[in-house]
């Protein structure tokens, strides 16, 4: 089995608008590594609006353009595509237009809670954004604290309709061995659809997609893998993806010997 055309949905890999690369050549850095770990197509996402960014789609889209320019005058063998880590706040609505879906008719969009919380309005914004034709997918669940503490939030918001994006490094281990058990709960327990990289720099987060689409072949079989690897490019193309055979995650029971 080989994973050499890889479709990464969230990456940091624009210069300088975000907390991912902060110039030119780190980006073109991350380009050649992504290659080198079976990226073909990469989906651009700088953070928008949280706290320290707002990047609008048009200046979005004419970053990746010029980066784009940059790869093929260097004969970077990788396609990248104009997107957005949109943060949930509740005026998303409003804000519909200049958001950027993972595909053109933005029938999927990328969309990330605050790491230590769920706000209380998400489910309903969800129905919102899903009202406007658009299913959210909720960036790395894994790694959210009231939902590590609680894990039949993620349950709840797929069992409406969302979809959720494990990140590579979370399930190698990368964030330590809690995160990558529960990534490796959630792919069990079909609450989680596609992997990502969510790279930002070198060294330290870096791309291990393929080690993760082993990982995942190893622990659960090649379909599993293949069908996370073909979610990718079905949501980045605006096709059919949806959530499948999916079961609540049961807390493990402590038992004490004497």
């Amino acid at each position: 089995m080989r994973f050499d055309k890889i479709v990464d949905l969230h990456c940091h890999i624009l210069p300088g608008i975000d907390d991912g690369s902060k110039n030119l050549e780190t980006s073109l850095k991350l380009a050649e590594a992504a290659v080198a770990d079976g990226v073909t197509h990469i989906l651009a996402t700088p953070h928008h609006l949280d706290n320290d960014y707002v990047n609008h789609k048009d200046d979005v889209i004419k970053v990746c353009d010029d980066f784009q320019t940059e790869l093929d005058n260097r004969d970077i063998p990788l396609t990248v595509f104009p997107g957005q880590e949109v943060h949930i706040n509740g005026d998303l609505v409003e804000r519909y237009d200049d958001l950027l879906g993972i595909d053109e008719q933005k029938r999927y969009m990328l969309l990330e809670f605050p790491h230590g919380d769920v706000p209380g309005y998400a489910e309903q914004l969800i129905f919102d954004l899903k009202r406007k034709g658009t299913i959210p997918v909720i960036v790395h669940p894994e790694r959210n604290k009231k939902i590590q503490d609680n894990l039949d939030i993620l349950y709840d918001f797929i069992s409406n309709g969302a979809l959720a994006q494990v990140t590579a490094t979370s399930y190698v281990g990368g964030f330590g061995e809690h995160v990558a058990q529960i990534s490796h709960d959630m792919v069990e327990h079909n609450l989680v659809q596609v992997v990502a990289s969510d790279a930002h720099s070198l060294p330290g987060r870096k791309f291990v997609l393929s080690e993760a689409l082993y990982q995942i072949a190893e622990d659960f079989g090649g379909e599993k893998a293949t069908e996370f690897e073909n979610n990718a490019e079905k949501l980045i193309n605006g096709d059919y993806v949806a959530a499948r055979n999916y079961s609540p995650i049961k807390k493990k029971k402590r038992f004490l010997f004497f």
